[in-house]
């Protein structure tokens, strides 16, 4: 068991325009089995854009990210903007493509993506602290355009893993519920829903990361 106590980004609620729903609740499952209190943040900003999730197509609606994102975290959810550093050991972002449309412009902008200013201000901030961070599916993407030469995984996408190497990141083919470790950044990644995965494996693949980013606390 630990006292560790974790920041938890999301960026909205549903895999295509916001946090992916199991990664991000499988994410808070592990730490709570393991022992750790989490606290959910989001940014306070409008989406990019809303989905219809059965059909895919964008809907004629505005919707904030932090106000979606407290759906998964039942109404305990701060603004990104609060979130302190020192006042936690680790930094954990479940997936989903909202962390490419929320969080970032990656869908959008490809290496050149711009990074939403709390999320870098976040990732720097543990960095320079030497606190862990953990990453599924597709936010390691976004990490490495915020942190130089970080070591990460998406699993096996040619495309994505290019646009990883193009912002200067290193990327490591891995398979369901593998992690890849950047020491020199104390960053842990895992693909989870990047590849094709059952939501048994999504769980093996949380649960390793928290166990890792748990473990590097100090």
């Amino acid at each position: 068991m630990t006292d560790k106590r974790v920041a938890v980004v999301l960026s909205g609620c549903g895999v295509f325009d916001g946090a992916e729903i199991h990664e991000s609740v499988l994410t808070l499952l592990a730490l709570s089995r393991q022992g750790a209190t989490y606290q959910c943040f989001a940014p306070d900003i409008d989406q990019h854009h809303v989905i219809n999730h059965i059909d895919g197509q964008v809907m004629a609606e505005t919707r904030n990210v932090l106000v979606e994102s407290a759906r998964i975290a039942r109404g305990e959810i701060q603004a990104l903007s609060e979130f302190n550093p020192d006042t936690f050991d680790a930094l954990v972002f479940p997936g989903g493509f909202g962390a490419a449309k929320n969080l970032s412009s990656l869908a959008f902008d490809g290496p050149d993506c711009n990074v939403n200013d709390e999320v870098s201000a976040a990732a720097r901030g543990m960095v320079d602290r030497g606190k862990p961070i953990g990453a599924l599916c597709i936010t390691p993407a976004v990490i490495a355009r915020v942190l130089e030469g970080a070591r990460v995984t998406i699993g096996q996408d040619e495309d994505t893993a290019a646009a990883i190497e193009a912002m200067g990141g290193k990327h490591e083919i891995t398979d369901h519920g593998q992690i890849v470790i950047d020491d020199d950044l104390n960053l842990v990644t895992s693909p989870c829903y990047m590849l094709d995965a059952s939501v048994s494996q999504i769980a093996d693949g949380a649960a390793n990361m928290v166990t890792e980013v748990l473990k590097r606390t100090k």
